[in-house]
């Protein structure tokens, strides 16, 4: 289940950080927030320009960590909040989903599809 803070949070712009485990260590990339679709069934896609490392990475081992926030929004204390979105993550390189967010964005090689094992919101 999305919870409404985040579906709020994904309103406003802001930077999103997918963190995946590598031989070398942890790899972070970075995406908006505006480029995040949220399925149906609380799915999270977002649309791949390069992000090779991410790939290779999640090829071996298919756990993300996720965040994002925004000023905007009000958190427990003030304004501004963030999520901590643990999940498990694929690329998609074709089908429904995948067409679906290369009418928005023509550059996507691809898509990650990320299924959330657990939202935090951390602010």
């Amino acid at each position: 289940m999305i919870p409404e803070k985040l579906l709020e949070v994904l309103g406003f712009e802001g930077v999103v950080a997918l963190v995946t485990q590598g031989e070398k260590g942890p790899h972070v990339v970075n995406t908006w927030n505006s480029y995040i679709k949220l399925t149906e069934d609380g799915r999270l896609l977002t649309p791949v320009g390069s992000m090779k490392t991410t790939e290779a990475n999640l090829k071996e081992d298919n756990r993300v960590l996720v965040t994002l926030g925004s000023r905007e929004v009000q958190g427990f204390h003030s304004k501004g909040t963030g999520f901590l979105i643990s999940g498990i993550a694929k690329f998609v390189f074709e089908g429904h989903d995948f067409d679906g967010m290369k009418v928005n964005f023509p550059w996507a090689r691809a898509i990650i599809e990320i299924k959330p094992d657990s939202i935090t919101q951390t602010l």
